[in-house]
């Protein structure tokens, strides 16, 4: 009876270990986000990425919308968000990976980057 008891917590501890495990490995994932509920705050980053990366890269993107959007929980929110811009009359698709962390009013444009085979243009 003593052996079956043992045998028994030892399947229990290892049980909730292993969903402990499964539990860690999700914390911090990039996951779709379906950007009804920030909707306009999501815009709003959009539109501060292309006008960062026009700043610093001297250019004249014109934002015209949102396609995607993903997100990853760190200190604060990375968001990876895939925007539709005009370039010189031509409509393209970017990349843009924001950092929030609202309660220090804070947001960076870490990478902003064409999408697809389009040439790479780097803004940090």
């Amino acid at each position: 009876m003593k052996i079956k008891a043992s045998v028994l917590v030892l399947v229990v501890y290892c049980v909730c270990i292993a969903n402990s495990v499964i539990e860690m490995a999700t914390v911090g994932g990039i996951v779709d986000s379906d950007g009804s509920q920030n909707a306009l705050e999501i815009e709003n980053l959009a539109r501060y990425a292309v006008d960062e990366h026009n700043k610093k890269q001297n250019t004249m993107l014109v934002f015209n919308g949102v396609v995607k959007t993903r997100e990853q929980v760190v200190a604060g929110t990375i968001y990876y968000i895939t925007l539709e811009a005009t370039d010189g009359g031509k409509k393209k698709k970017y990349e843009a990976k924001i950092w929030v962390k609202p309660w220090l009013n804070f947001k960076e444009v870490q990478e902003f980057k064409p999408v697809g085979d389009e040439p790479a243009t780097a803004s940090a």
